[in-house]
């Protein structure tokens, strides 16, 4: 599959996973294959969470949102649809002033994008972040749900911040969050068991399944957040770390230089 491609439905295990659960209320779990790691699992309900629901580093990201929004690799809709409550509160007059004005949720999965108009979400599109033709400009991106892994890999990290670049408007921001996997490589005595010679320990390769439908192999990124901030500063952005989560986890706010 090409960087600026859109899932087809025969290779998209997570797309019909969330059609099923928004058409049944019930779906089967997703199994998740890695040569790093053990098989593990997801459960299309937890996709589907409300804002209440929400771990607090996503709820920081939605509430500190403004002007035109672009949630990018939206799933089901869960953080557009909040956004979306935020805009009516803000035309009621019962926001901040820094409110939202807009959100446009986009996913390079048509059964997603499908599920998200049924759910009530007004600017939906099958978009993959990378296609050339998605020229528009944003005040705020959002990548949530270790939405850096987006980037795959380290070495892609440039093209990903160019791309970001592309649709920010001036004085934009963009929040991101990821997971410091090193936690994975630590011994007995409290050191860790990095092999520095090889990949970056946070790029996994991931495959999903869910019922008879497979997708194909990618890589996600899980970045630490001082390298985040290395790459993010040659590429001409300044990255702050917001708020750390229990899990290894934290939020960054990246704005231009």
């Amino acid at each position: 599959m090409s960087y600026t491609s859109i899932l087809s439905t025969e290779k998209d295990p997570m797309g019909s996973a969330l059609k099923a659960y928004q058409e049944n209320g019930k779906a089967d779990k997703i199994r998740v294959f890695s040569s790093q790691f053990d098989e593990d699992e997801m459960l299309p309900k937890d996709l589907f969470r409300s804002f209440s629901q929400m771990p607090e580093l996503e709820k920081e990201a939605l509430l500190r949102a403004n002007g035109r929004i672009l949630d990018v690799g939206a799933g089901s809709g869960c953080h557009a649809l909040a956004l979306q409550d935020l805009i009516h509160k803000n035309e009621k007059g019962t926001a901040r002033e820094t409110a939202p004005q807009s959100v446009t949720a986009i996913d390079h999965s048509p059964l997603s994008v499908e599920v998200m108009k049924k759910r009530g979400i007004q600017d939906a599109r099958a978009i993959n972040l990378f296609d050339p033709t998605f020229v528009e400009a944003f005040d705020t991106i959002l990548l949530l749900m270790n939405g850096a892994g987006i980037a795959g890999r380290i070495a892609q990290l440039p093209r990903f911040f160019q791309r970001l670049n592309s649709l920010l408007a001036p004085n934009g921001q963009i929040f991101m969050d990821s997971s410091d996997l090193k936690f994975l490589f630590e011994e007995e005595d409290g050191s860790y068991y990095i092999d520095l010679a090889g990949d970056y320990y946070g790029e996994v390769d991931f495959q999903m399944q869910y019922q008879e439908i497979k997708g194909d192999l990618f890589y996600w990124l899980y970045i630490d957040f001082q390298t985040l901030s290395l790459y993010a500063s040659q590429c001409g952005f300044q990255c702050e770390l917001i708020a750390e989560g229990e899990h290894y986890n934290y939020l960054a706010r990246l704005t231009r230089i």
